[in-house]
C-alpha cells in the first residue's frame, strides 16, 4: 500500500529521532535522555519534537523497541543460516554476545539496571522483546522433535511448576517435557548472565586475556545442560 508524502516525512522524522536518541543513549545513558537535547541535534524547537514523541518515556520506548528489533533481526538472520539445533544454539549465543559488545548502550537499556521511573509498555515491547527467547525455544523444540534433546525424568522438585510449564507449552506450541523446559530456562538465564558479565566488564579488565575462549567454553557447557545432542 502506498504512503503519502506526509506519512513518509513523519516516518523519516521518527527514524531521525530514534537515531539521535541512540547517540545520546550511548553518550549519556538512559537516565539522562532529554527530548530538548534531541530537538537541538535535530535542528528543531522542542515543541516540534513533541508532535512525534510526547515524553522522555515515549523516547525510551522507541529506543527499547529499536534495540530489541536490532537484536532480533541479527539473531534471526544468523540462526536461520545455521544447520542443526546445536549449531543454531551456538550461533544464537555468539550473535547475542557480538551485538551486546558492539552495542553496549542498547544492551544495557534492555538487560541492565532499570531506568528510574520508566515502565516499558507491554503492548509495544513484549513482541520485540521476546523474539530471542522464542527463537531459543524453537531451537530446543526442533531438537526435541528430532530426538536430539535428551529426555530425562522430571524431578519431583519441579512438580509445583507443572502448571506454569503447561502455559508455556500452550503459548509456544511445543510438547517438550517439564524437565526440558526447565533446562531451557536455565540455559536462557545462564546465557544472558554470561553475556552481561562480558558486556558490563564484570570479570575485570585484566582478568582474562581471551574472553572469546571463556565464552565458547560456557556455550559448550550450556549445550550439555540443555541436553542437545
Amino acid at each position: 500500500m502506498s504512503t503519502t508524502p506526509r506519512e513518509r516525512a513523519r516516518a523519516q522524522t521518527l527514524l531521525d529521532i530514534t537515531r539521535i536518541g541512540r547517540e545520546h543513549l550511548a553518550a549519556d545513558g538512559a537516565a539522562a535522555l532529554s527530548l530538548r537535547a534531541v530537538a537541538r541535534d535535530l535542528g528543531v524547537v522542542s515543541s516540534a519534537v513533541y508532535r512525534y514523541v510526547k515524553s522522555r518515556d515515549e523516547l525510551l520506548t522507541l529506543l527499547v523497541v529499536d534495540a530489541y528489533t536490532q537484536l532480533g533481526d541479527e539473531v534471526d538472520a544468523a540462526v536461520d543460516a545455521a544447520d542443526g539445533p546445536v549449531e543454531k544454539f551456538l550461533t544464537l549465543g555468539r550473535t547475542v554476545r557480538s551485538w551486546g559488545l558492539r552495542e553496549p548502550a542498547g544492551y544495557a537499556l534492555l538487560f541492565g539496571s532499570p531506568v528510574p521511573g520508566y515502565h516499558a509498555p507491554a503492548e509495544q515491547t513484549t513482541g520485540p522483546g521476546t523474539r530471542v527467547i522464542v527463537k531459543l525455544v524453537q531451537i530446543f523444540d526442533e531438537a526435541w522433535r528430532e530426538d536430539r534433546l535428551v529426555a530425562r525424568t522430571t524431578p519431583a522438585s519441579l512438580s509445583g511448576l507443572h502448571g506454569d510449564f503447561s502455559d508455556i507449552r500452550n503459548e509456544m506450541g511445543t510438547d517438550m517435557s517439564d524437565d526440558a523446559l526447565a533446562r531451557g530456562v536455565t540455559v536462557w538465564a545462564s546465557l544472558f548472565g554470561a553475556v552481561s558479565f562480558d558486556v558490563f566488564d564484570q570479570y575485570g579488565s585484566d582478568t582474562f586475556g581471551a574472553r572469546d575462549q571463556i565464552f565458547e567454553y560456557q556455550l559448550a557447557l550450556f549445550v550439555e545442560l540443555a541436553g542437545l545432542t
